[in-house]
């Protein structure tokens, strides 16, 4: 595991948020439509996904939202085949989701990795969502929700839900591991429901805040970004050739497909909501 700068106390590390913050749209919205294709949701679903993301982009999502989708992704999830879902998105991710990665945030990415930082993605995806985008993103660890899965198939329910004071949690672990610095450590996102993630760090800064966030940050003296150049991912780390593109979308892709969706409803991450 490559090791970030040290400090007096321990390693530095940068957090990132995924949707609207690294992803400049939902992509479980863009992913869903191919699940549709595939006979995985019903048109009915499809459309209601899309007036989510519309509804989450327009007025964000509070934590009832949040709760809500949660559920209904449960139901819209159960027994979903792991390999059918796993051939949808490896079919899909790199030309759905790679356009949509903010030129800004892979500067940051990038820069971050260059002070010798530790780049992590924290997200409320599920692990098998975020793990193959941060493989892609080369970030160096990643926090994700962890769905449950019986013979081959996912259940709807969740051993860990990485969201709201969950995500500061598994932060704090993360760093006891690594021995991160949190005070020394930097936190994206968008959304006030990530309040706790940036709180734990000593340099929080918001992307494309919510008006709840907004106002925090302004009285808080937090600094703000405005990200709007989504660029395909590819261009931007030429260094990642095909071969090693490949095994890293493929790694824990088995719920991507199944999370895609689940996001879109349960996270109404542009209707319901990102790596």
């Amino acid at each position: 595991m490559p090791r970030g700068r040290a400090t007096i106390d321990g390693v530095e590390a940068a957090f990132f948020d995924l949707d609207k913050t690294i992803v400049a749209r939902s992509s479980p919205l863009a992913l869903s439509r191919s699940f549709f294709k595939e006979g995985l949701i019903t048109r009915s679903a499809l459309l209601k996904s899309a007036y989510a993301q519309l509804m989450f982009q327009l007025m964000g999502a509070d934590e009832g939202k949040m709760e809500r989708m949660r559920r209904e992704a449960a139901k819209l999830t159960e027994g979903w085949e792991v390999e059918k879902v796993k051939r949808v998105v490896t079919e899909v991710l790199e030309e759905v989701i790679s356009p949509l990665i903010y030129a800004e945030a892979l500067e940051l990415i990038h820069d971050h990795r260059a002070a010798g930082r530790l780049v992590c993605i924290v997200s409320s995806s599920p692990e098998e969502i975020v793990e193959p985008m941060a493989k892609m993103l080369q970030a160096d660890l990643w926090i994700a929700s962890q769905p449950r899965v019986v013979k081959g198939r996912y259940t709807g329910e969740l051993d860990f839900y990485a969201y709201g004071e969950r995500k500061a949690e598994a932060m704090q672990a993360l760093a006891d591991v690594e021995g991160v610095d949190l005070q020394q450590s930097f936190a994206y996102s968008d959304s006030s429901t990530d309040l706790p993630m940036l709180e734990a760090v000593g340099s929080p800064v918001v992307v494309n805040p919510d008006k709840e966030l907004r106002r925090i940050a302004d009285a808080r003296g937090w600094r703000t970004e405005a990200f709007r150049n989504p660029i395909p991912l590819r261009g931007r780390l030429p260094q990642l050739r095909p071969s090693e593109v490949a095994p890293a979308m493929a790694l824990g892709l088995g719920f991507m497909a199944a999370g895609a969706v689940w996001l879109a409803w349960w996270r109404l991450r542009k209707a319901c909501k990102p790596e």
